[in-house]
């Protein structure tokens, strides 16, 4: 009798209490989650401008992308890599000229930020606008 109570008694004794266990990996991930550096990730500045456009003598540079992504230029069709150069030519006749980008609300995003990249890139500010394109705005474009 006595070997079956120490048995009965032994298989209790053969589980590993989690509890601690549980613990410090709590207290971890409370350390790790405490301690983490949170990145700010910068986003495009996609903000319009308030109010009327400069007028006066102030030179401008238009860039357009209408919703067909095509892309122009003060007026000339361009492909998206010979933007930079176009508006480096339309620099040496307006040398302090203002760069004015629009942009159809459905033109390809990829093509927006890069001509922006572009022109940050070349250390240049660009006045930015979305346009809902329409029939009139389609026959400027």
């Amino acid at each position: 009798m006595s070997r079956r109570r120490t048995r009965l008694s032994n298989s209790d004794e053969g589980g590993v209490d989690m509890t601690p266990m549980l613990d410090i990996v709590f207290i971890l991930l409370i350390f790790f989650i405490v301690t983490a550096v949170f990145l700010d990730e910068e986003g495009i500045d996609f903000t319009q401008a308030q109010g009327e456009a400069p007028s006066g003598t102030q030179s401008v540079i238009s860039i357009a992308i209408n919703s067909e992504d095509a892309i122009s230029v003060e007026g000339r069709i361009v492909s998206l890599a010979l933007v930079e150069a176009e508006v480096q030519r339309h620099l040496v006749y307006k040398p302090n000229a203002a760069i004015d980008f629009r942009a159809a609300k459905n033109a390809r995003f990829e093509n927006v930020v890069t001509i922006k990249d572009d022109m940050e890139r070349a250390g240049r500010t660009v006045r930015f606008e979305t346009y809902i394109p329409t029939q009139t705005t389609a026959q400027l474009d």
